[in-house]
């Protein structure tokens, strides 16, 4: 996988469920999509398998067709709990292997019988390199076909990199139009990683169900900025297509999240036009670094007393 151009755009319904979860899947079977991002967290693995399953079983997509993404829960992140938790994603998702396994947080949690993260206790013996050698064996075992990470930073990521016999293929990180991380994209480029970007746009209807906000509670809203709106004006496309092409042009996979079936569509129309310097320029500048961060995993107690709490 190293080295080969990042995916298409997936896509990532971690709110969706049930028949709306079903529907917006087979639209972006439909469309064209095979790249799909799921978590034992997002409570939909189930859906996902039910749909893929159907897709496999009628002939309308093979198995080797399609790129599917789960997670080690962090309520999981302790080497005796890998096993059980892949195992789990496996049978949800009616999936011989996992194409990528990403462990999802680098902080860990007692579960305690408890279903909400607020309600879960910090784990603050989170040991990474074990954790590690766990999710080296899911690729012995034929379990997973890649491992990776997801929301850890340089630092840590570099310890897995100095200390691992199997290297991470992806980190799945928030990255936006606010949120640039250019340390991390170099980072990743520089070690064959994979960088996969989150809350590509924004996450308004998310933010606002979650009372979220960015650092920088002045920023105007993504999609509405007056820069991208006028880039995507000039290429005739919508400022969530010019957007997902910015970064698709720097090499990072996207996963944008929609149930929306005009926007799942729109969202993989993306690779009929390209960005000149001008606009990958006037779009750069509007990097706001950590005051464009959304997602600090607030609904966690403490998380910042972690010792591998990654902000």
């Amino acid at each position: 996988m190293r080295d080969a151009a990042p995916p298409p755009p997936p896509t990532h319904h971690y709110c969706a469920t049930g028949i709306e979860l079903e529907q917006s899947l087979n639209i972006a079977l439909e469309t064209g999509y095979r790249f799909f991002d799921t978590a034992i967290g997002y409570n939909n693995e189930p859906v996902i398998g039910k749909v893929l399953n159907e897709w496999i079983s009628a002939g309308k997509v093979t198995r080797e067709e399609l790129f599917i993404i789960t997670k080690l829960p962090c309520f999981g992140n302790r080497p005796e709990d890998v096993d059980t938790y892949i195992k789990q994603s496996l049978e949800n998702l009616q999936l011989d292997y996992i194409d990528m396994y990403l462990i999802h947080l680098p902080v860990g949690l007692f579960k305690n019988g408890k279903t909400l993260y607020s309600d879960m206790e910090l784990d603050k013996s989170t040991d990474h390199l074990k954790i590690w050698k766990k999710m080296e064996d899911q690729v012995i075992n034929g379990r997973a076909k890649s491992i990776g990470l997801s929301n850890f930073n340089i630092k840590q990521t570099q310890r897995i990199l100095d200390n691992c016999k199997i290297r991470p293929e992806g980190l799945q990180n928030e990255n936006h139009l606010y949120l640039q991380s250019s340390e991390v994209v170099q980072f990743c480029k520089l070690n064959g990683i994979i960088l996969i970007a989150y809350s590509t746009l924004g996450m308004k209807s998310f933010r606002e169900l979650a009372g979220l906000s960015w650092n920088n509670k002045q920023l105007p809203e993504m999609l509405e900025n007056d820069v991208l709106v006028k880039v995507a004006k000039k290429h005739g496309k919508t400022p969530a297509q010019a957007l997902l092409k910015f970064l698709n042009q720097k090499e990072i996979s996207v996963i944008p999240k929609s149930v929306t079936p005009d926007r799942i569509v729109e969202n993989f129309q993306i690779f009929d036009f390209k960005l000149d310097t001008e606009d990958m320029n006037a779009l750069r500048s509007l990097d706001n670094g950590e005051g464009g961060r959304i997602v600090q995993f607030t609904m966690i107690k403490n998380i910042a007393d972690h010792p591998e709490y990654p902000f």
